[in-house]
């Protein structure tokens, strides 16, 4: 069984699974596990490890539309080296932070790899039906035909990261974990809150995403390649073109937001959003299926296991 498999059967037999987090009685919670091997190339620092692994469940707050409040972590390794441990806490706490929670603690262990597993809280609040803003929490299921496709901030830094973090020379490493540690969306995440109908993070590339969405919402998508956002640091990893939209729209791991609005919401939000809000296509009729420049986007990016 594949991981999207397993997701489907999960989400099945349990009522608040399905989205990128679960909303109960207005507390979302959410959490993610991950691992030296797979998820921290050579090079990455404890402190970006921190960073990122808060991050990418504070991401997941963000794609509810919610507040987010607090956050703890799982610690693992061989043995606990005490500036590692501090760097790594120094990460947590930093990111928290940045978006206006806090790192709370965690629990320590024992274990034959470098391995996190970290939790993320937050919040939601009913929107404001009459300006049509405020935080409700968006699922991915709400796209409709003829709403507009929007992306925040820029795509593929994760993808460059990796490339230069492979090159191992000192500034290429310093670099790619300044690209590593990004930050999550929890605002543009909440001036969406009220206006975006489907909504999740990018955990997983663009491509997959889509895929994703249109299934929850029973849509299609048409994606303008032009259109998306790339981040500048895929231009001094690409050979091509061809290879600059895969690292963007394939590789995953960027955590930033992909939702659908409303065409007379859209200049709205995006006015409101921080770090910008693209439109990089349109909502079609589930038939339509899910394209880039008319032709099938495949189905392609990031996968646990």
């Amino acid at each position: 069984m594949n991981e999207r498999d397993a997701l489907r059967r999960l989400a099945a037999g349990l009522s608040h699974a399905g989205n990128d987090a679960a909303v109960v009685d207005g507390t979302v919670i959410t959490t993610d596990m991950l691992h030296e091997r797979t998820d921290f190339p050579p090079g990455t620092t404890r402190y970006t490890a921190g960073w990122r692994a808060v991050g990418a469940s504070l991401s997941d707050v963000a794609a509810m539309g919610a507040e987010a409040t607090a956050a703890v972590a799982v610690y693992a390794d061989e043995s606990f080296d005490p500036d590692e441990l501090d760097e790594f806490v120094a990460g947590a706490v930093d990111v928290c932070a940045a978006v206006d929670a806090e790192y709370v603690g965690g629990d320590l262990d024992a274990h034959a790899e470098f391995t996190t597993a970290t939790t993320a809280i937050g919040s939601v609040v009913d929107s404001d039906s009459d300006t049509g803003t405020g935080t409700g929490a968006v699922t991915r299921s709400g796209a409709s035909p003829g709403e507009a496709l929007c992306v925040t901030g820029e795509w593929g830094r994760s993808a460059a990261a990796l490339r230069l973090f492979e090159r191992g020379t000192e500034t290429a490493v310093d670099r790619a974990n300044d690209l590593f540690r990004f930050t999550p969306r929890v605002a543009d995440g909440r001036a969406l809150g009220g206006s975006a109908t489907a909504m999740m993070d990018s955990s997983d590339g663009l491509a997959r995403s889509l895929h994703q969405l249109a299934e929850a919402s029973g849509v299609g998508f048409a994606l303008d390649r032009d259109a998306l956002p790339v981040h500048p640091a895929v231009d001094d990893v690409a050979d091509d073109e061809g290879e600059r939209f895969e690292l963007a729209a394939h590789f995953g791991e960027d955590f930033e937001l992909a939702c659908t609005v409303p065409e007379p919401a859209l200049e709205r939000v995006r006015e409101a959003c921080p770090a910008g809000l693209v439109r990089v296509g349109s909502v079609r009729e589930a038939d339509a299926g899910v394209t880039v420049d008319g032709e099938p986007l495949p189905d392609r990016g990031y996968t646990h296991g």
